[in-house]
């Protein structure tokens, strides 16, 4: 077996998930990062990025019990890192921290309840929003005269707003990250080649896989495509020249990083 290696700086990183559950945390995170960055903005557009992202995040959270899921994987890795207190040469600075971090996230999906999406739900201007932006361009002045008066408000008022929406559903958001954190920092890259750009691996029975991670040098030309179940996957590894071509697989060995989390 390759010795485990970690992967440069400024990598080429694609993520693919084996699980359904997986699949929503990587969605909330990708539009919790595409909150946090739009939120820095004060123009009305960004505000708008801002609401739109909410209200996918709600539409996500709506469609299954996501809080129950991050509440058992939250009880699970506390379960993992307190077992750690009993292990010789433990960090117990970090570890404390961790399990400091974990228990108090915890804490906060607890309190926000079963029925935490209830006032957005009711909330007609949100509601009002999400309903018109199922069409295209449908959140225009003209459509949504109120929802651009708000958006002509002070920047601090429209952040106080967001900043109460936001806080009935930031605890699942936070702890979503932590676990996804903890997931992939737990977890050694190791070198593989995919002769021709195919790459075939089978997963033990007993294996309780989530996550691939497949780290590419800089600048390369190459993106994988990945099928896979909680027992196998195969990567092809893809050449796109440009928008105006169709990506071919390409026939040449691909060195690569592969975490399996």
């Amino acid at each position: 077996m390759p010795s485990p290696e970690a992967a440069p700086a400024s990598s080429v990183l694609y993520e693919q998930p084996l699980a359904e559950r997986m699949r929503t945390f990587l969605r909330l995170e990708t539009l919790y990062q595409q909150f946090l960055f739009h939120i820095g903005e004060p123009s009305p557009w960004g505000t708008r990025a801002v609401v739109a992202s909410l209200l996918d995040m709600v539409t996500i959270l709506s469609r299954g019990d996501v809080r129950n899921d991050v509440l058992k994987d939250l009880d699970r890795q506390l379960l993992l890192f307190d077992r750690y207190q009993n292990l010789p040469a433990v960090d117990e600075t970090r570890l404390k921290s961790v399990l400091k971090n974990l228990r108090q996230l915890r804490e906060e999906v607890i309190s926000i309840g079963s029925q935490y999406l209830q006032p957005l739900r009711e909330n007609e201007f949100l509601s009002a929003i999400k309903h018109r932006s199922a069409i295209p361009g449908g959140a225009c002045e003209f459509d949504l005269p109120e929802y651009s008066h708000w958006l002509r408000k002070p920047y601090a008022d429209r952040v106080a707003d967001i900043e109460r929406w936001m806080a009935t559903i930031k605890p699942l958001c936070d702890s979503i990250a932590e676990l996804l954190w903890l997931l992939r920092e737990g977890n050694a890259p190791t070198q593989q080649v995919a002769p021709n750009g195919v790459y075939n691996h089978l997963l033990s029975r007993d294996a309780a896989v989530g996550l691939l991670r497949i780290c590419l040098p800089p600048g390369t030309a190459l993106y994988p495509e990945i099928s896979g179940s909680h027992h196998r996957f195969t990567m092809r590894f893809m050449e796109w020249p440009d928008t105006t071509s169709r990506p071919v697989q390409t026939t040449r060995d691909v060195r690569f990083l592969l975490t399996v989390c």
